[in-house]
């Protein structure tokens, strides 16, 4: 590797547009080419359009039944 190529700043593709954007610290959107691309990104997230995979959580009636049957198998006989 060339002293070249350690200084050229990285280049990535925003997460929203696909525009390539330089990985440095004169970006404040980056990985993100705007503020528009950023704040696009934040909005799927609140709206769960983006998530990250794995399980369901649980919703608030599962859990009260969950800790219903601990209370019920905890009792003595």
């Amino acid at each position: 590797m060339n002293t070249q190529d350690t200084t050229r700043p990285l280049e990535v593709a925003c997460p929203q547009c696909r525009k390539k954007v330089l990985w440095s610290e004169t970006n404040p959107y980056r990985p993100f080419c705007s503020k528009r691309c950023r704040l696009l990104d934040l909005g799927a997230w609140a709206d769960e359009s983006h998530r990250i995979a794995g399980e369901p959580a649980m919703d608030e009636t599962d859990l009260d039944a969950l800790l219903a049957k601990a209370d019920r198998d905890g009792e003595p006989s």
